[in-house]
């Protein structure tokens, strides 16, 4: 019986040990986030986004050789505040990191947040965990031409806002501030999220839309498009109470200035991330499946040393 019993323990470790491996039951150890509204590229083309389907969420898919499934580890280590020192001109929005590079491309159709000049802005960044740290919040300099790589001189020395340990909402910071009164047309908003508890800073890209000079500025907010715009990501950490301010919507743009339609998704697919001074790499954790197996084959191994 005796015999029996191991052999039966060693074949259930066996079964379970692949499911440790599958992609759904892959995690980390560390806090992710990503702005949503304004719509971040990153976050946009992800499956979660609603628009992997436009044509410059294809292009950086293509560029990357995978989707954006990550969407929320664009992180990079031990930077300490020295952004221009460490991310290079023309990769401010993949952090320097090659699992990200897509994002880099130069265009003019990347999906975009209609904005008011002078309005109030309240952004919206998504966080699995809540972490103390700073967000700096830049926009491109009146003149910024979204068709040559973002460098370091797009934008001012100093961000327009600065939010120190904002609360952890509904599986999100909400982040208030007032934009410049100076910007038309597409702009960058490009957002640090630098923390103290943790060696990680996170850098994101959300392209941005003013009115045109001789045209109406209109609301603060932009009104509602007609097509499809990305649907926010499921809050994973438990819920706390308040409800935060409307913001912007997000809509994806093309090259003449009409929204693009964002529909579909890509297929999820488990990605490595960079090491070194970049994201860590993911721990793996069992899924739920993995743990009922092996708690049913515990009781069954009991159940046989009792006979």
């Amino acid at each position: 019986m005796t015999r029996m019993t191991a052999r039966l323990s060693a074949r259930l470790a066996a079964a379970a040990a692949p499911l440790l491996l599958l992609p759904w039951a892959a995690g980390s150890a560390q806090a992710h986030g990503a702005p949503t509204d304004p719509v971040s590229r990153v976050y946009a083309c992800s499956p979660e986004g609603g628009a992997a389907r436009t044509a410059a969420c294809r292009a950086a898919i293509a560029a990357n050789g995978a989707p954006f499934t990550a969407w929320d580890n664009l992180r990079v280590a031990g930077v300490g505040g020295r952004d221009r020192q460490v991310i290079p001109d023309g990769r401010l929005c993949s952090g320097n990191l090659p699992a990200y590079r897509g994002l880099d491309l130069a265009r003019r159709d990347w999906p975009a947040t209609r904005l008011a000049p002078g309005g109030r802005l309240t952004l919206t960044y998504a966080s699995t965990i809540a972490h103390t740290g700073t967000f700096r919040l830049y926009l491109t300099r009146q003149g910024y031409d979204p068709s040559r790589p973002l460098t370091w001189s797009d934008l001012p020395e100093r961000p327009f806002a600065e939010i120190t340990d904002p609360p952890l909402r509904d599986g999100a910071y909400h982040l208030g501030a007032t934009l410049p009164k100076d910007r038309t047309g597409r702009q960058m908003l490009y957002t640090v999220w630098q923390n103290s508890s943790t060696p990680d800073t996170y850098y994101s890209c959300s392209d941005v839309v003013f009115p045109e000079h001789g045209k109406a500025a209109g609301a603060a907010r932009s009104t509602r498009p007609t097509t499809a715009a990305p649907a926010a990501p499921r809050p994973r950490p438990a819920r706390s109470a308040g409800s935060p301010a409307k913001s912007p919507t997000p809509v994806p743009g093309r090259a003449d200035g009409r929204p693009e339609r964002a529909a579909g998704s890509g297929t999820p697919v488990a990605e490595t991330t960079h090491g070194g001074s970049g994201p860590s790499a993911p721990l793996l954790a069992g899924g739920a499946t993995a743990v009922l197996l092996l708690t049913g084959g515990a009781a069954f191994v009991l159940r046989l040393r009792r006979r």
